[in-house]
């Protein structure tokens, strides 16, 4: 005889920047929700996870206290969900271990069960089930934030290959002996494509070229993404540039990418999505200007509807069920 399931579960999004959890209903309604931020929390992760607990303890009990919670689920970088590691994430503040992170939050939980997957995976994951992937079997979930994560999906199934850890498309060689990653190695995607990339070419092109900008206003270690959308916004000829160039490059990226599963779509998600059509309008363009022919005009090309977090906190919480 099975036990009656509970009626919540936690779902965490952790971030590079900020770590968002969600207590989520059966309907995936995000009943209540809690913010920390991921770095801070001195050299263990039996610190961050201590802090996140006493963070999330007032909300759980607002729901009725851990007797009501079912499970917990986690999207995480370099989250392996085999493991319940996270293995060498680049953006995080323990990456040079392997991170036994659901094992830590399950013990801090008074052993609730705790599943663990990559947070662009989490993402696709919550598509499917709440946004516009619903309807369909093969599409690519590409995140854009801190890093440039992603989440395949083939037949219905996320892809996580032999060991858990497939998909890492943020970190496909783009530019051969370019940029430095966090990973430790060169050109990949992300240090062109990720929001930390985007202030990376603004200040590579301010300090190259002698331009006019509104860009220029701002000290150059306090770029952001954010502020090249806005100039870009107000027809600032060099934020323009910024942006053609990194939806350039993306639109290169996606069409080798449509190789892996010639997908139904392509659904951007995260911070950069924000820029809109001045990010969306070159990276079609490059696509559909290097795709292989037989893929030509199929894929689709979508900004997530899903508010801000939501997508990556309901499809962690799924894991929890």
């Amino acid at each position: 005889m099975t036990s009656e399931k509970k009626p919540y579960v936690i779902g965490l999004d952790l971030g590079g920047t900020n770590s968002v959890f969600g207590i989520v209903d059966a309907n995936g309604y995000v009943v209540e929700q809690v913010s920390v931020k991921t770095a801070g929390h001195g050299p263990e992760p039996q610190h961050y996870v201590s802090d996140c607990v006493e963070a999330l303890m007032p909300a759980i009990e607002k729901v009725g206290g851990l007797g009501n919670i079912q499970g917990m689920g986690i999207g995480a970088p370099n989250a392996n969900y085999y493991t319940g590691c996270i293995e060498f994430a680049p953006n995080l503040p323990w990456s040079g271990t392997n991170i036994p992170l659901a094992d830590l939050f399950s013990k801090a939980l008074g052993g609730l069960r705790v599943t663990i997957t990559n947070d662009a995976n989490a993402a696709a994951q919550g598509e499917m089930m709440y946004g516009l992937a619903k309807d369909m079997k093969n599409f690519i979930m590409i995140t854009l934030g801190t890093g440039v994560g992603s989440g395949i999906v083939c037949d219905g199934k996320l892809v996580y290959g032999s060991d858990g850890l497939a998909g890492e498309l943020g970190h496909v060689v783009v530019e051969p002996n370019g940029r430095q990653c966090g990973c430790g190695r060169k050109g990949c995607l992300e240090t062109y494509c990720s929001a930390t990339g985007v202030a990376r070419t603004a200040r590579q092109i301010l300090t190259e070229t002698d331009e006019p900008s509104l860009l220029r206003n701002i000290p150059l270690t306090e770029l952001e993404s954010k502020d090249v959308s806005i100039a870009a916004n107000q027809g600032d000829k060099v934020a323009k540039e910024i942006m053609d160039f990194t939806g350039h490059m993306l639109g290169i990226a996606c069409s080798n990418f449509a190789c892996f599963n010639s997908p139904e779509a392509f659904i951007f998600f995260g911070g950069l999505t924000k820029a809109g059509d001045l990010l969306m309008k070159p990276i079609k363009e490059a696509y559909d200007e290097n795709v292989l022919k037989c893929y030509a005009g199929k894929a689709r090309f979508y900004v997530s509807e899903l508010d801000d977090a939501k997508a990556a906190i309901l499809g962690a919480s799924s894991l929890g069920w």
